[in-house]
């Protein structure tokens, strides 16, 4: 018997993932390719426009056989799409990207935002919601105008926008997504005047926004046949994606997604102030529209999971039984870390750090000890995040913790002593999960309340305390 589907596609920092899940949220078959990223050293990261989207219709074209080979086959019926935000392309007005994506991780632009004058750096944070730094759009876009690139007539879309717009969907913003360039006035939510000038650009530097779940228009271009057609939307941000796939849809729950980011999600009633914008990004903690409307979100990142797959690395583990082994190997540590523990420290996992550096003092030292390590210092950050997210609003009560690094008890461990009433997420697939069901809302006329729609669609991640999880 055929079946209407739905796809969600998540373009993240490792790996650009796609996910077919019925209407009714039973999932059915996913695929994955590594994110073509170009290494050039000194954490400057980029792909091109073409890479990205060769590994997209690789996706597509495996999940479309896949679904075409079950019994009756399958009508896809809208494809949404999430993934990292700050990273994106420039198009002309011929639709040629002029420039690589460059990584929201990548550096360059810290030099050039940091030169920018002293008034307009004073009021960024406390329009933007965002810190002074590299990761904003702006600072990525100042980059390349510094580089000789007139920005004049040129549009920016985010990865997932621009991933929407290839399949055939208009060139439009999304609010989450769009929220992150450091463009935005988050009062408003409209262009902030001051970055616009700065860039030497008008209105047009970004598309119509439009709110997740919204119609992009109809896949068209790069699809087969059995995805043809399908309504198209942009998800949003994939931290925000996983977490209301998860059910985190209420401002006493906070969320934690271990990716190559590990973030901390708080929803929120509404936007918070300027003066709450500005104490809360001296610590690196970005407060902006949520993809829900009306929403606000405290949106906290570390670079904690890019320390430990660099350690990872360092260690020799490049496959599941050499995780699996140096999981166990952590967990029979001692409290504290074994013999080691004191010669050893890391640092790095700073949103505006990511540089792994590990003081060795002494013997007794280990894989399992530097990995040991590693986790108490991402486990330190948390502990500050959460105490300055709750010196904003009340305590959250209770914590849903995903990602794939969630599948190693040593880190479960560890997250679990620092977060409230922490559990973890059985689904391995939350973004792309969340995408899906954004994609459902899309493709279905008879829905008008995306936060009711997610709620109804059964997307409550199943989860469960440390002591249980598989």
């Amino acid at each position: 018997m055929s079946a209407d589907v739905v796809v969600g596609l998540d373009v993240g920092s490792t790996y650009v993932k796609a996910l077919a899940i019925t209407v009714e949220g039973d999932e059915l078959c996913g695929a994955r390719r590594p994110t073509p990223w170009t290494d050039l050293g000194h954490g400057r990261t980029q792909m091109t426009t073409d890479a990205l989207l060769g590994a997209v219709t690789e996706l597509l074209a495996e999940l479309a056989t896949t679904l075409a080979a079950r019994d009756g086959g399958a009508r896809v019926t809208g494809i949404g799409v999430s993934g990292m935000a700050e990273a994106g392309v420039l198009l002309d007005a011929d639709d040629r990207a002029v420039i690589p994506v460059l990584a929201w991780f990548d550096p360059r632009g810290e030099a050039e935002v940091r030169a920018q004058p002293a008034e307009l750096l004073q009021e960024f944070t406390r329009r933007t919601g965002l810190p002074v730094g590299p990761l904003a759009t702006f600072s990525k876009l100042l980059h390349h105008q510094a580089g000789g690139l007139d920005l004049a007539g040129l549009q920016f879309l985010s990865v997932p926008e621009f991933v929407v717009w290839a399949l055939g969907g208009d060139r439009a913003a999304e609010v989450s997504l769009s929220a992150r360039t450091g463009l935005i006035d988050q009062d408003t939510g409209e262009l902030w005047p001051a970055a616009v000038e700065a860039l030497g650009v008008d209105a047009s530097i970004l598309p119509e926004i439009r709110t997740a779940g919204s119609s992009w228009g109809r896949a068209s271009r790069l699809v087969q046949p059995e995805l043809a057609g399908a309504t198209l939307t942009v998800a949003g941000h994939d931290h925000l994606v996983a977490s209301v796939s998860a059910g985190i849809l209420q401002p006493e729950q906070l969320y934690s997604s271990m990716g190559t980011a590990e973030a901390l999600v708080r929803v929120l009633d509404g936007p918070l102030d300027a003066d709450a914008r500005q104490r809360l990004a001296d610590h690196e903690i970005n407060v902006l529209r949520h993809l829900l409307p009306g929403r606000g979100v405290m949106l906290a990142g570390t670079k904690s999971g890019l320390l430990m797959r660099r350690v990872l690395q360092l260690v020799g583990v490049s496959d599941a039984t050499g995780r699996a082994a140096l999981d166990d190997a952590v967990m029979q540590l001692p409290d504290g870390g074994g013999a080691g523990a004191d010669a050893v420290a890391v640092t790095g996992a700073y949103n505006d750090d990511g540089v792994l550096q590990v003081r060795a003092d002494g013997d007794g030292l280990s894989p399992a000890v530097l990995f040991a390590a590693t986790l108490a210092h991402g486990s330190d950050l948390l502990r500050d995040v959460v105490a300055w997210m709750d010196a904003e609003v009340p305590p959250a009560s209770e914590t849903l913790v995903a990602g794939g690094w969630t599948g190693m008890a040593s880190v479960r461990r560890s997250r679990g002593a620092v977060l409230p009433a922490a559990t973890f997420a059985a689904r391995e697939e939350s973004t792309g999960y969340g995408a899906a069901s954004v994609a459902a809302f899309a493709a279905d006329s008879t829905t008008t309340d995306l936060a009711d729609h997610l709620a109804r669609f059964g997307v409550h991640d199943p989860s469960t305390s440390e002591g249980q999880h598989r």
